[in-house]
């Protein structure tokens, strides 16, 4: 089972979903703006991966939070502004068996999906 978490317009999911489809791989689709994102489920990403490798500190969403968040980034402080704005993490996340890779790189994915 192969799930990518992202939203639809963004550049490095659709380029992970079109290499997806081209190797006729099947997958589901979580699209942030149209799912919320649960508790639950980011404590899963975290438990796959450090705050280091899931923010985004290069998105806009990012540039734009209050200075007051952007300079007391603690694990609770990242964590509330994650559930309230899920663009703050890389994209795409992709959990596939028991692997669990954050953005698209093509190697790894010829790695993960075709080896």
């Amino acid at each position: 089972m192969t799930t990518i978490y992202g939203i639809n317009n963004c550049d490095s999911t659709v380029k992970a979903t079109k290499w997806l489809d081209k190797q006729d791989i099947e997958y589901t689709f979580f699209d942030f703006k149209k799912q919320p994102l649960t508790p639950e489920l980011l404590n899963e990403f975290l438990s796959n991966s450090s705050w280091e490798v899931l923010l985004n500190k290069r998105s806009t969403t990012f540039r734009n939070l209050p200075e007051a968040i952007k300079s007391n980034l603690t694990d609770d402080v990242i964590f509330q502004a994650v559930l309230a704005q899920p663009t703050l993490l890389k994209r795409p996340l992709i959990a596939h068996n028991n692997a669990f890779e954050v953005g698209f790189k093509e190697p790894v994915y010829k790695t993960l999906f075709l080896s």
